[in-house]
């Protein structure tokens, strides 16, 4: 009924977006008709900056260049930025769980209730909330900006053909941006789009880009496996071309599955994007401030924070109750393990990323948990520290690229997922959209493992 329902509602908007396409080409050929008539202009309106500007951002030539070093000025405003405000929130937030510790053994609570209320909620809370606030609130604006500047329009106009030869639709470029902030965002964002057979295509590929949950885990193991853990000027350009080789390959899974969604479960015909490029225009700093951060960060926040809680509580408990010698994390380590290595990675890199369902921004604190035996979450004093734990642990070459490919393309964290059942009202499409990166993240570590075995690497 749903298979039949989309079909339907998509050969109808199909149908209504040829009819628009001809009224506003009308529109647009008799309103430039009179205009032409009853105007007359002192220059020539290709001479305007504006013009001249467009004829530069929009070109085959110049265009895609000038876009990828704005995305990627972006992310380095965005990392960078936020790595002071988020350790000065993270201390600030860790200070305070230090006064509630105390404020409950001052009243005589047992150790079980604030280890389960304190180290695992609390501490999984404030972990998500320190690494996930900074990167939106800078994110977020400098999207916002882009938007009311009047150039993302020229992004989806330079991305439209190539959605079209996936058979999606060019505003999926707008979702696919938001989805580097955050995932869940990015799917709330397809709103925009008409169709719902595209908008389902745009919803079940988002999470191919990755968000900002995932880029210390990708940052920290490029600095490691490309540099030693070093920092000199060489190596950062090496890990920013590792970390942006990543990124293009988030890229070119979205278009490749895209493709094979338009060509077997949503199979339609893609709309045509009827796009008026708007003028360029100075953005209005406060009211684009206050939407960013209150309608987007604080509302994905806020669904993370909703998820984060109970499952800081999974983690504590999985930690501290032991059976024998071991605690439960370690034998569902030990259980996952020869299936786990079979795709290049180990038991314990498996459950850091199944209990990093919530947020996977405490992906690397779970594993590093779980390799030091600790009954709570572990901060990253230095990546030197992290490095050594990390060989310790039998951790190769192999092991980091796998991990690295693992996180780009696993499944999406619980407040996307919550997301995409929100914006789908179907069970179906969410457990597709947790499927299918599944299935594609162990494909790609199972051909990346064999073909080294294989080649003796």
């Amino acid at each position: 009924m749903i298979r039949l329902y989309v079909d339907l509602a998509d050969e109808r908007s199909a149908c209504a977006s040829w009819i628009s396409d001809r009224v506003v080409g009308d529109i647009f050929s008799n309103a430039q008709t009179t205009a032409r008539q009853v105007l007359q202009q002192s220059s020539a309106p290709e001479d305007s900056w504006q013009n001249k500007l467009d004829r530069l951002v929009t070109s085959r030539r110049f265009g895609y260049p000038f876009m990828f070093l704005l995305l990627i000025g972006i992310f380095w405003l965005t990392i960078s930025g936020s790595n002071v405000p988020s350790t000065l929130l993270a201390q600030g937030l860790f200070a305070l769980e230090d006064w509630l510790r105390g404020c409950f053994l001052a009243l005589g609570s047992p150790a079980w209730l604030h280890g389960l209320l304190i180290s695992g909620v609390y501490h999984t809370l404030a972990w998500v909330v320190s690494v996930m606030l900074p990167p939106m609130a800078i994110f977020f604006p400098l999207f916002t900006y882009l938007e009311d500047l009047g150039y993302l329009p020229r992004v989806a106009f330079n991305l439209d053909h190539l959605f079209q030869k996936a058979n999606a639709c060019g505003k999926q470029c707008l979702t696919m941006c938001m989805g580097f902030g955050c995932n869940a965002a990015g799917v709330v964002s397809t709103r925009i789009i008409h169709s719902p057979r595209e908008r389902l295509i745009a919803i079940l590929t988002n999470n191919f880009v990755p968000c900002n949950g995932r880029f210390p885990t990708l940052i920290a193991i490029a600095t490691i496996f490309t540099t030693g853990g070093a920092y000199l000027a060489y190596q950062q350009a090496a890990v920013a071309a590792a970390i942006a080789g990543v990124i293009f390959i988030g890229l070119g899974f979205t278009f490749l599955i895209s493709w094979g969604l338009a060509k077997t479960v949503l199979q339609g015909e893609s709309s045509s994007l009827v796009l008026e490029l708007p003028p360029y225009r100075r953005p209005q700093f406060w009211p684009v401030l206050y939407r960013s951060l209150i309608d987007r960060t604080l509302f994905v926040l806020r669904r993370a924070v909703f998820i984060a809680a109970p499952a800081g509580a999974i983690i504590w408990l999985l930690s501290n109750c032991y059976w024998g010698d071991a605690n439960l994390i370690t034998h569902a380590a030990a259980f996952l393990d020869p299936f786990a290595r079979f795709f290049g990675l180990d038991g314990f890199i498996l459950m850091a990323f199944i209990l990093g369902l919530p947020a996977n921004e405490i992906v690397i604190p779970i594993l590093l948990m779980s390799y030091l035996s600790s009954a709570s979450l572990q901060d990253i004093q230095s990546l030197a520290q992290l490095r050594g734990v990390l060989l310790a642990n039998g951790w190769t070459w192999l092991t980091a690229v796998n991990v690295l490919l693992f996180s780009l393309l696993h499944w999406p964290c619980s407040t996307t997922l919550l997301s995409i059942y929100k914006e789908t009202g179907s069970l179906k499409w969410t457990l597709l959209a947790f499927a299918l990166p599944s299935a594609t993240a162990f494909s790609m570590c199972l051909l990346v493992t064999q073909v080294a075995r294989l080649l003796g690497l």
